[in-house]
């Protein structure tokens, strides 16, 4: 069984399979132990002439609705050895091999103004497309690596030079100060925070009881969805089926999915649901570092005192605001999720870590979902 290149031509070198391409190709690696010092040394990602590609067994994927990280772009991956697949699971992250790779690169498109100045929003310039970024149009900030090794999944964090021809190892993380550009805005300064490995696992962790590493993004509902290959565009989870690398795809049109957070075309409820979840449930489940709070906000969590709605906080100290409930149908602004979701001060901010600034569309988002809902705490207010 053999994996078929994402990419149709690999002109540089003018062959179709990356096994003839010669010394010149970079050749992704699965490295069982240690810290490999450079990026590069995974093979993952391929940085030349000006530009970011993919080596052609290395898919390139992304999510209905993506976790907030700083208004960054991302670009995700995942490759496997040759012969190996993943196992379809319906709810919980596919089973991934040992061997397994999977990258995400953070970026801004660069606002043009001075240095550190970068784009709040994405750009087409900016975006990965044609199995390619340009890297003049982007500053690059860090790529994390997740391998699956013999004894469970690694995080490594690589942090990218200024010129963006190479990436560190940088395991005890790094603050990197950004402007956030927008027409019409206030320019926003901010600290990047790239995370340590310690602090990965309190992300990647989504098991309280064993706080095993684990991918977050790679489920079925995540990935049901379209994404433009090199060579077509194609839902993900079929893409992967026909390149060799899922198996037990049940034969359905009703995989499960996920909304999109920004298209209005789709229902405000499942909207909102998706944002919760990528963003908050991998604690806040029955399992998670959050379970003590019995506030869950997994997609399958009945409309409810679990979901949040006339639930009284757990320990919540000045992240209550003095507010009585995690969410008073009908009145946002009487609920504690926005006044958590719309603070950066650490004690009272949720999530408690992976953002410096606040997701003001997020905010509103769920500042409207809230206000839709119905109900009556029986409190006055």
């Amino acid at each position: 069984m053999t994996h078929r290149p994402w990419r149709g031509v690999l002109s540089a070198a003018g062959c179709m399979l990356l096994a003839a391409c010669g010394n010149d190709v970079v050749t992704p690696q699965f490295i069982a132990e240690g810290n490999p010092p450079l990026l590069s040394d995974w093979g993952q990602i391929d940085i030349r002439d000006g530009e970011l590609s993919l080596p052609g067994s290395v898919m390139p994927y992304d999510l209905n609705t993506p976790l907030f990280t700083d208004y960054a772009q991302k670009l995700r991956t995942i490759w496997m050895p040759e012969g190996m697949m993943a196992a379809y699971r319906e709810d919980e992250v596919l089973d991934f091999p040992i061997g397994t790779v999977i990258t995400k690169t953070f970026y801004y498109p660069l606002s043009g103004d001075e240095a550190g100045s970068v784009m709040r929003h994405g750009t087409d310039a900016a975006s990965f497309s044609d199995g390619s970024l340009d890297l003049s149009a982007v500053r690059l900030i860090e790529t994390r690596i997740l391998v699956h090794r013999e004894d469970g999944w690694a995080a490594i964090p690589y942090r990218w030079n200024d010129d963006q021809s190479e990436a560190r190892l940088q395991r005890t993380g790094s603050i990197i100060p950004l402007t956030l550009v927008a027409e019409g805005l206030e320019d926003e300064a901010f600290n990047y925070v790239m995370p340590n490995v310690n602090q990965c696992a309190s992300c990647h962790a989504p098991d309280s009881n064993s706080r095993a590493i684990s991918p977050i993004g790679p489920r079925a509902r995540h990935l049901n969805r379209d994404f433009g290959f090199e060579d077509g565009t194609a839902n993900q989870l079929d893409a992967m089926v026909a390149h060799s690398m899922l198996s037990d795809l049940p034969q359905t049109v009703s995989w499960p999915r996920n909304a999109v957070w920004d298209d209005e075309s789709e229902a405000l409820n499942d909207r909102a649901r998706a944002y919760l979840d990528i963003n908050c449930s991998h604690c806040h489940s029955p399992v998670g570092p959050a379970d003590t709070s019995g506030l869950f906000l997994e997609p399958d969590t009945p409309v409810g005192p679990q979901l949040g709605l006339c639930k009284l906080p757990i320990a919540a100290g000045r992240g209550t605001g003095n507010r009585p409930y995690d969410i008073v149908p009908g009145h946002p602004d009487q609920s504690i999720f926005i006044y958590r979701m719309d603070s950066t001060e650490p004690d009272v901010m949720m999530p408690e870590i992976g953002r410096s600034t606040v997701h003001h569309e997020g905010v509103e988002l769920i500042r409207a979902w809230i206000e839709s809902l119905d109900g009556d705490c029986g409190t006055e207010l």
